[in-house]
């Protein structure tokens, strides 16, 4: 009895042993998953920031092609400042935004304007961060937005000066039409006249000549067309008599004037500012401005009309406030 009691003892040992090591193996195994499953939390929050680059000059001989596709708007990024132009704004959201839109509208963001199809390219403005979308078109390479820097004033003291705005002088549409410029901001009339090798003053019956290329208020880089660019643009679509179809916006202009965007420079219809101060057309034309000048007060410019699928030359009023595209240096 004594050597049977002995043996249940050492029996329930062993189970009681057994028992404890599969406990152990249970805790052992479930913190194993749990610090994995950190693990794996941990790393994906680790993300690496894009590189932005003006990516432009890449661009293939398709003349709709310009370089690296932007489609991915997580790709448009240049470090915490940066104010892309490419938001993480999806084709589902656009739809959403467009749907029932027969015109203009502040609430559609221009992401949405640009053609789906087209992929662009991008550059930064290293003066404020603003990344624009570009687009090669012939030989050339333009910005495939409206400009959106801000100069300030201009002038000097009590002789100070605006010549630039946003439309109804309501900052948020500037981020979606850009900013509307006199043609000394669009020139930088200051910069010229301080020239040291070449001063020239420019501006309101200040006529100047010969002195394209003009960089302008554009980027580093880059220039403001001048009226024989804005021809060479309007060529390689071919021609003025549909200019306008295939370089306007596929949507945002009133009536039927949406175009195809085919060349993706996506005009769009972001109205002007007259010297008596009232903003007007926004939804029906597009007008920008070149860096030839005209005669005294007038400077050449172009614009489309939401009625017509031709293009339009015109002598505008140097005080009045237009768009701008840039077109990129030649190499």
């Amino acid at each position: 009895m004594k050597c049977v009691k002995g043996l249940g003892f050492l029996w329930v040992a062993v189970l009681a042993a057994f028992y404890a090591l599969s406990a152990c193996d249970d805790s052992s195994s479930a913190g194993g998953d749990d610090g994995e499953t950190s693990a794996l939390s941990s790393s994906a929050k680790v993300t690496e920031p894009a590189e932005v680059t003006d990516d432009s000059s890449d661009s293939k001989d398709n003349p709709s092609s310009a370089g690296t596709s932007t489609k991915s708007s997580n790709s448009n990024t240049s470090g915490n400042d940066a104010k892309s132009s490419n938001s993480s704004v999806g084709k589902e959201d656009c739809s959403a935004l467009l749907e029932g839109n027969t015109g203009w509208s502040w609430d559609v963001p221009k992401e949405c304007r640009f053609n789906p199809d087209i992929d662009y390219g991008s550059m930064t403005d290293e003066r404020d961060g603003n990344v624009y979308r570009t687009v090669k078109i012939g030989d050339q390479v333009w910005m495939a937005e409206n400009l959106n820097y801000d100069p300030g004033q201009g002038g000097l003291g009590e002789d100070k000066y605006d010549w630039s705005w946003c439309y109804n002088n309501e900052p948020k549409n500037c981020d979606v039409a850009g900013r509307l410029y006199t043609w000394a901001a669009a020139i930088d009339s200051v910069k010229l006249a301080n020239d040291i090798e070449k001063p020239c003053v420019c501006g309101f019956y200040k006529e100047c000549h010969n002195i394209e290329p003009v960089q302008g208020i554009c980027p580093k880089g880059w220039h403001l067309p001048s009226r024989s660019e804005w021809d060479t643009l309007f060529k390689t679509v071919h021609g003025w008599s549909t200019a306008a179809a295939k370089l306007k916006a596929q949507s945002g202009w009133n009536g039927k004037g949406n175009g195809d965007d085919s060349f993706g420079f996506t005009a769009i219809p972001s109205g002007i500012r007259t010297f008596s101060q009232r903003f007007d057309h926004v939804g029906h034309y597009a007008y920008f401005w070149s860096s030839t000048d005209y005669y005294g007060s007038s400077a050449y410019g172009i614009y489309l009309i939401d009625y017509d699928r031709s293009r339009y030359e015109k002598q505008l009023s140097k005080d009045d406030g237009y768009s701008i595209r840039c077109v990129k240096d030649s190499e």
